[in-house]
């Protein structure tokens, strides 16, 4: 799976890039806004990310429950973290969430154990 995330990273960065400079100002609008939202503010990032979690994983959006465990790794979050935050996330979505509760523990686990290959 390495390949995937590092794939997938690439695509994310080359594709917002590509929609970025567009030249339609909307879109800037909006990522300037969305980017605003997850920095430390009287929430730390950490929690912040860690929600967007919950709502990726209810709403069933792989891409953004990648998005958001890698930030949340970044962030500092621990594995324990994580698992209760999947929790929320699968009590209050039911039992939909299943197989994005499992593609988030197959992130989860690459992307730890890339972190402890550097």
């Amino acid at each position: 799976m390495k390949k995937y995330t590092s794939k997938t990273r690439k695509y994310r960065t080359e594709m917002n890039d590509k929609i970025l400079n567009s030249g339609f100002r909307d879109y800037k609008k909006f990522f300037a806004l969305d980017n605003k939202a997850y920095i430390n503010g009287a929430l730390p990032a950490k929690t912040k990310e860690l929600m967007g979690l919950v709502a990726s994983m209810v709403l069933r959006c792989n891409d953004c429950i990648f998005y958001h465990i890698d930030r949340s790794i970044q962030e500092g979050v621990t594995r324990e973290e994580l698992y209760e935050t999947f929790n929320i996330a699968l009590i209050v979505g039911g039992s939909i969430v299943m197989p994005h509760l499992r593609y988030a523990f197959e992130v989860m686990d690459e992307i730890y154990c890339e972190s402890d290959e550097e």
